[in-house]
This record gives C-alpha cells, structure tokens and sequence, in this order.
C-alpha cells in the first residue's frame, strides 16, 4: 500500500497518462479503462491506494465539469429549436424506466416506497459519456442537444422524488415546503440572474484566458453549494451554471480550451477513478441475490431508456444512430444513482443488498453507455464530414482593423466564425482598407472591437437590398450564424421583404437553424435608425458590397463617417461577399442565374456620378 502523497500524485498521473494509450491499442473506450484501474488500484482490489477520499473529492470536481461542459457546449440556436423536443425526451427518459422500476421491484417483492424511489433511480442518468461526442466533434448533433437538455429535467424529476420521500420518512426534522422553495428559487435567481451579470461585467475588464477559467470554476463550484443547499444535487446546479454561461464562454475560446485541457486531463479521469475504487467485485461472489438483484436493476434501466429513445427517434423523425446517441448518453450512470442510493440506504429504504447491486449496475452501465455513445458518434462523424456544408466553405478571408494593436482581436474572431487561415492586416485608415478590399475578389471584414466579442448581446445586422444575390452571401450569413452560436447572441436583421423572405430560408434550413428576428429597413438611408435602438452591448454588423456587384449601393462610400458620428461607442464589423467577377449572379434560392437589372445599374451610375459631383 502507498502512503506518501508524492508517490501517489505520480502514479495517480502515471495511470492518466497510460490509460489512453492502452485503450486504444486495445479498442476500448477510454472511460472503462479509468473505472478498471480504479478497480485494481482500489480497496477492493490490490489496495495500491489506502484511501479514496481525497481522489473522490476531486473526482467530484469531474462530475461537476461534465456538466457544466454540456451546458456550456450546447447550441443555444439550436436548442432553442430543439426545446419541445428536449422536454419531451426528458419526461419519456423518466417517465418509462420509472413505471418499469415500479413493476419489476413490485415483482421482486418490495414495497411501494421502495420501488418509486427505485423508480426514481432508473430514470435518473449521468452524461457521463459526453467527453466523447468532443473527441468525435458532434456535440452540437440535434439527438446530442435533445439527450442533453431532457437530462436537466430528468434529474430534476428524479431528485424531486427522492425529496417528496426523504421528507415523509426521514427522522431528522426536515425544512417546511415553503422554505424549500424558497431555497430553490433563490438558487435559481443566483445561478441564471446575477452569475450572467457578474461573467459580463469580469470579462468587459479582464480579457486573459487565466482569470475567465478561475472565475468560470469558481461559478461552477459555487452553484453546485447552492443546488446542495436547496436540496438538490450538485450536478444540476453545475448544468444550470453551465447554461447561463453559455454565450459568455464559446467553444472556440481560449477560456474553453482551458476548460477543457484541465477538465479531459484531470478531474474526468480522477472522477472514473474513484468511481472504480468503490466498486467492489465481491458482490459477485457474495450469493445470487445479490447477482440477482444487480441483472434486475440493469435490464430495467436500459429497457426504460431504450424504450424513451426509441419513442423519441419514432417521434421526432430521426435516424437510427441519433437514437442509438440518445440511448448511449442516457444509460450510463453515476452521481446520481450513488446520491439516491446513499440517501435510501441511510433513511432505512434500501438494504445492503440493493446498494451492492447499484455498484455493480454503475460498473455495468458505464462501460455498455461509453461502447454504445463511441460507435454512435464515430457514426455520426462519417455522416458529418460526408455532407456538404453549404455555409462553410474554403473561401480565403480577409480580416482588418482601422487600428493598431488589434491583432489579438482579429485572431479571436477567426476562430469564433471558423474561418479558415485568415490574412490579418492592421489598415492606417478607410482608404487604405477600401483599396485593399476593392483590389481583390476574396471576403474581407472590417472589425472594430469595442468591448470582448463575448460579452455581446445582440448582432444587429443590416442586410442592403440585393444582398442575396451577391456571389457568396449565404458564406456571409454563415459567418453569422456562427458567431451567434458561439457567443449566445440574439440576431435582429435590418433589411426590406424581399431579402427578408430569403433570410428567414436560410433560417430555417435543418442543421442550420438560427433563431432571429427582422425589423423593416427599405432603403440603406435607413441604417441610421439602428442607432436610436441599439442597446450598450449590441454589435452592429453592415453587409457592404464592392462596386459593380448587384447589392452595391453608392451610400456604401458614406460608411465610414456613419460609423464615426452614430456608432463610435459600440463595436462593429464590416462584412464583404466574396466577389466573383465576369461571371453570372446566382439566385441562391432558385437555382437561376440572375444578373442585376440594367435599369439598377444605370440607376447606380447616376447615383455615383451625382455623389461624386456633390463631394467636388
């Protein structure tokens, strides 16, 4: 047995490091590797390690992190769409293997306090498997969103009964009704009202990767004392922290890669660890009803959750291996079963017995949910990098500043809007810039960052009119919608009907969903009105056009001065198509090769040559 702490720190570390790599030789999921070297290392294996305490505390830590990571990673823009779904899911991930528990512990001879908090037991489930929808890339999946908001109140319900029962038999003096919900509201108020405010207002003033991370686990930790303390778990607490900083913390951000470097490296792997080290495999030799008992707690589980997957993929009209994802996230459990089964066990509702067979379904369940989430999501990426995807392509971007120092700036914005291998130029003024632009085909951005790009609330985007036939707008819209996403921010598009209609289009396209509003603006004069709505966090985004393309309009030259006279105290960007000279103008809806109108262009040259005049 080792007992000096510097030899466990390194063979604690050395098992991180070797796990991986095993795994994969072997073609194992990674996360059965760490629950098996807990197993050896454990008590109840080769006591290598002679106490699970400090390893389980920072395990817990690991539990909070996945879920906080699902709540941050979640598509706002999709979930959004997805939320009838996600309820619906979550109520048929509970309701199902709750009445199966019931009538199976009600066969086996148990009472019915016994069987509904059995019952709450299988409907509750732990994403345990979700750090491998990142490895794979299809964390943003519509099953993986619906699984993942269904998860929020699948706990919910499961904690809700484990409560309404813990009150009516536990002998201690409990707290009042009302005082529990008053505990749970202010908890709620706390984590979704004052959390946003205070992330909002850190990273305005401090922009470093360091203090975002220290202050995101510190919200992360502290939710899960307040959820504790209303009666609730700590991992609903860290999800419901993890949402309401969704779109201060987004995916491609240097704060997020933190997250997840700490996260993926150390306290997952330590959570799987000391999830090993309670599990003891003599139950298995202990007598058959205990065996017994453990293949009963497991073929109900997973018949309840496979039952609510199939509903859901029959329901929602999806593919098999969105139901197979939906099933491999939903069946694994760990910090839930544990917290109902040490509740139930230590309030005299379940035996000895039952607790054993717990162990031995946790142990089970983790390694069937991580083999069944690995296939379903290396499905799903095969699936993923077939499709076309209309709105990303391999077009060369050109992103400037009007300002100096602003290279860190750009670099951030490239990375939210994935665009891919950027030029990054710092322009001494618009002329310069406008030069550079006019003198090329590729899109460019002009980007002024007047606060962090993640604490924006809204993208108010105006759209000239036209814009939908230029060469390459649906890659400008896609810019946005991708922003939006990463960011959280709600998009209001200022433009006339007709572009309108083709916006709304692009909106609703599957896998593409982004949720906007739209406020009339016939003519460019009109942008100024933006500036009486606009709000202290909103960005306002120009789609602008090169001469001689169909949205060009000669108010465009007037940009600049807007900019400086209505808009100086707010950030801005700049958006220009890719231009595609000498070649037809596509109607993006229709498939037709539209040119711009004859009578547009006179009406334009006319237009340039009075504005020309007027400036002489």
């Amino acid at each position: 047995m080792i007992t000096n702490p510097l030899a466990i720190i390194a063979l604690i570390l050395t098992v991180i490091l070797l796990v991986p790599m095993i795994c994969r030789k072997i073609r194992i999921p990674s996360i059965v590797g760490f629950i098996i070297a807990g197993i050896i290392m454990g008590p109840w294996g080769f006591k290598i390690l002679p106490s699970v305490h400090t390893i389980q505390t920072l395990g817990k830590i690991g539990m909070l992190y996945i879920m906080l990571q699902a709540g941050i990673e979640v598509d706002i823009n999709d979930f959004r769409q997805q939320r009838n779904h996600a309820m619906l899911f979550g109520l048929y991930s509970f309701i199902f293997p709750f009445l199966l528990g019931l009538l199976t512990s009600r066969l086996i001879g148990y009472g019915w306090v016994t069987s509904a908090l059995l019952g709450a037991m299988y409907g509750s489930h732990t994403l345990m498997t979700y750090p491998i929808l990142g490895r794979y890339g299809v964390q943003k999946n519509r099953a993986a969103n619906v699984a993942i908001g269904g998860t929020m109140l699948t706990i919910t319900l499961s904690l809700l009964v484990l409560a309404i029962l813990k009150s009516h038999l536990a002998s201690t003096a409990s707290l009042s009704a009302w005082a529990l919900a008053g505990r749970i509201v202010l908890t709620l108020v706390l984590i979704i009202g004052v959390f946003p405010w205070i992330a909002q207002r850190f990273f305005k003033r401090w922009t470093d990767a360091r203090g975002g991370f220290l202050i995101v686990m510190t919200m992360m930790v502290v939710s899960a004392l307040l959820a504790d303390w209303a009666g609730l778990e700590g991992i609903l607490g860290a999800f419901i922290c993890g949402v309401a900083l969704n779109r201060f913390v987004p995916n491609l951000s240097p704060v997020m890669q933190r997250i997840n470097f700490v996260g993926n490296n150390l306290f997952v792997p330590l959570f799987l660890i000391g999830v090993g080290m309670m599990i003891d495999v003599r139950v298995l030799w202990s007598g058959w009803t205990t065996i017994l008992i453990a293949i009963t707690m497991i073929g109900t589980k997973l018949a309840g959750k496979w039952i609510a997957a199939w509903v859901a993929q029959k329901n929602f009209s999806m593919q098999r291996v969105e139901r197979e994802l939906m099933f491999g996230l939903t069946h694994a459990t760990a910090a839930g079963t544990l917290a109902i089964v040490t509740i139930g066990y230590e309030i005299g509702i379940f035996d000895p017995e039952i607790l054993n067979a717990a162990v031995v379904m946790i142990l089970v369940l983790c390694t069937s949910a991580s083999f069944v989430t690995e296939h379903a999501a290396k499905e799903l990426a095969l699936q993923e990098e077939a499709r076309l995807e209309a709105d990303k392509t391999d077009n060369s971007w050109q992103l400037m500043t009007i300002a100096e120092n602003r290279h860190y700036e750009l670099k951030e914005l490239s990375e939210l809007g994935e665009l891919p291998d950027p030029d990054l130029a710092n322009e001494e003024d618009w002329n310069e810039a406008r030069e550079l632009i006019n003198n090329q085909r590729k899109a460019a951005i002009i980007y002024h960052p007047n606060q962090p790009i993640n604490t924006i609330n809204r993208l108010l985007v105006a759209v000239p009119r036209y814009a939908e036939k230029e060469h390459d707008f649906i890659t400008c819209f896609g810019l946005i919608r991708r922003l939006s996403s990463q960011i959280g921010a709600r998009v209001i598009f200022y433009t006339n009907q007709h572009t309108q209609r083709t916006l709304q289009a692009f909106c609703r396209r599957k896998g593409k969903f982004l949720r906007a509003s739209y406020r009339e603006m016939e003519d460019w004069e009109d942008v100024l009105m933006i500036a009486k709505q606009m709000a202290p966090d909103d960005m306002i985004v120009l789609i602008n056009a090169r001469p001689s393309t169909p949205s060009y309009n000669p108010l465009f030259d007037t940009v600049p001065d807007v900019l400086e006279r209505f808009f100086k105290e707010h950030s801005w960007m700049v958006v220009y198509p890719e231009q595609e000279t000498g070649a037809a103008v596509p109607d993006l809806l229709t498939g037709d090769n539209t040119q711009a109108s004859r009578t547009w262009k006179i009406v334009s040259a006319i237009k340039r040559a009075v504005l020309s005049f007027q400036q002489r």
